[in-house]
């Protein structure tokens, strides 16, 4: 269910000509055993300028903590509106969140960038732990994350 709304939300969070093609994505998202609490992770988009093109996924669902993913918050103004309806509950240390996703075409290869920012409670945040270019080249090519992220990885 949860991958339906992802599906639903993304499709409509980052706005496409109606005619554009889209296709299932799989991202998959591996996290370290760091030692403590859920993390909360934001999944967004940004376009080839660096300006926010819409949110993805949000992991964890109280809003008082969003303002800890710093990128997506400032981005967005930490405005929890851009994830109703998209929002999960936080990712443990040593789970993994694999989400389904309806994608437009048009963003891969464009410019665009996938950005996750994680944070966990009382450890430190790690804005932009993943950011890696949308492109059909890349799919299926783990990267690593900076602190929470052991991998991540989205495929067609």
């Amino acid at each position: 269910m949860r991958s339906l709304l992802a599906a639903l939300a993304i499709s409509t969070a980052i706005t496409m000509p109606a005619v554009a093609q889209a296709k299932i994505v799989n991202v998959t998202t591996q996290l370290t055993q760091y030692g403590g609490r859920g993390a909360y992770l934001a999944i967004y988009v940004t376009d080839a300028s660096g300006a926010y093109a819409g949110s993805m996924w949000m992991a964890g669902g109280k809003t008082k903590y969003y303002k800890h993913l710093t990128d997506w918050a400032r981005l967005t103004g930490n405005d929890p509106a851009e994830v109703q309806g998209i929002t999960g509950a936080s990712v443990g240390a040593g789970q993994s969140l694999e989400l389904a996703m309806d994608l437009q075409d048009s963003l891969f290869d464009a410019g665009y960038t996938l950005h996750i920012d994680a944070a966990v409670e009382d450890m430190r945040e790690s804005p932009n732990e993943i950011s890696v270019p949308l492109t059909t080249a890349g799919a299926g090519k783990p990267v690593k994350g900076r602190r929470y992220i052991a991998n991540f990885q989205y495929d067609f």
